[in-house]
């Protein structure tokens, strides 16, 4: 009987081989089919079979329209299906098969791996925060929430050096913030839903300017790498351009970069390239006006690249919301995933999509994300009430 099933085994490893040649790799991009994730084996409506990245590679990413690569019948994305064959036999042949090579589809420059190194805020500290910033200058973290002072500011061991924006206070009333960043000459930046508007205090609370009776309902708000202001109207479906003179309080200019966006909130600038990044969502659940996407624009408001959350959702086969955008340092788009409590790297605009993970444990309620200088990512998770401090490792 030993005699016997040691016989076996190389015939068995020879039909691993041939299976793996033949069955078990996807004739796409030729790497070996798996159970999880972007190498699962998915049957298009003609038969043929791919893996679930290069399903995701293939359909445009607005319409999910894509053609078999072999016989070009049309199809979409959500029509593919698991292919149960292959997935059974990769469960049969198991350890006869040897290991997979490393996946090649993260997103050139990505970050490989992000462990958290510091938490800090808390309940109590935060109540319901909704936006994060960084001073460029100082390196300290600006927070927006619910308490009783709007403003937090933490040094860089996370202690709350000072807060401001105290609700009723004439000079310094912020009634519903949603978003903040902090300016190259460090301003800080807040836009209040309560009374509509977008208002620039100092780094230390003192009021400079009011920014009203031109939004209907300002939400994301970031700085550009030349010191102007971009800010996105979840209401009218906008974004805007404002040139300010901080040190004098005084709004120099306004622009309308974008109209006809559908419920646009959260908005980042990479200052490598000075691409904007806008996160659109629907304002009301159920209206059908539109599916969360990241839209991306070059510095010249042309638009270079698109992800919709269904089209991202083919990658994990889970419901994926986007809650947060930014840009890394090497011009990659990061999200953040309130329906995973993850933070997943899009690649850049003109590679859309290229899905990696970077966050998948730890957090809660992730809804804002920004990089420092140092490359650590900042996540504001307001299910936990904190923000946390994630270590990159560069791939």
């Amino acid at each position: 009987m030993g005699a016997e099933a040691a016989g076996s085994t190389p015939a068995l490893r020879a039909l691993a081989r041939q299976a793996e040649a033949s069955l078990l790799e996807c004739k796409v991009c030729f790497e070996r089919f798996g159970p999880r994730q972007q190498r699962r084996p998915r049957n298009l409506p003609c038969g043929h079979v791919v893996c679930l990245a290069c399903v995701a590679a293939l359909a445009h990413p607005r319409t999910l329209a894509l053609e078999c690569p072999f016989c070009r019948r049309a199809c979409r994305g959500c029509d593919t299906s698991d292919c149960l064959p292959v997935l059974h036999l990769l469960e049969l042949l198991g350890s006869a098969l040897p290991p997979a090579p490393a996946a090649h589809r993260a997103a050139p420059g990505a970050p490989a791996t992000l462990a958290c190194r510091l938490v800090f805020g808390g309940w109590g500290t935060l109540v319901n925060p909704t936006g994060l910033a960084l001073c460029p200058k100082t390196g300290r973290v600006v927070v927006v929430h619910d308490g009783k002072r709007r403003v937090k500011v933490f040094d860089s061991g996370g202690e709350c050096a000072h807060q401001f924006g105290e609700k009723g206070d004439a000079a310094q009333d912020i009634r519903y913030p949603l978003d903040v960043t902090v300016t190259n000459d460090c301003h800080v930046v807040v836009t209040d839903a309560g009374d509509r508007s977008v208002k620039v205090f100092d780094f230390f609370g003192q009021i400079k300017l009011v920014i009203g009776g031109q939004f209907s309902l300002p939400w994301g708000v970031e700085t550009t790498p030349q010191n102007g202001i971009v800010v996105t109207d979840a209401e009218a479906g906008s974004l805007h351009f404002l040139e300010v003179d901080f040190p004098e309080g005084v709004l120099r200019r306004t622009e309308r970069l974008q109209a006809h966006l559908c419920g646009p909130r959260q908005v980042a600038v990479s200052w490598l390239t000075g691409a904007i990044a806008v996160l659109e969502r629907p304002l009301a659940v159920g209206t059908g006006a539109c599916s969360p996407r990241v839209k991306v624009f070059s510095s010249s408001m042309q638009l270079i690249g698109q992800v919709e959350t269904f089209g991202l959702s083919l990658f994990f086969l889970s419901k994926i919301t986007a809650s947060a955008v930014t840009f890394d340092h090497q011009g990659n788009v990061i999200i953040a995933d309130t329906s995973g409590q993850a933070v997943l790297c899009l690649g850049k605009p003109e590679e859309f999509p290229v899905l990696t993970p970077l966050i998948t444990q730890g957090l809660s309620h992730p809804v804002a994300l920004t990089f420092t200088k140092e490359n650590s990512l900042l996540v504001l998770d307001s299910g936990a009430h904190s923000v946390k401090v994630y270590k990159v490792d560069w791939g």
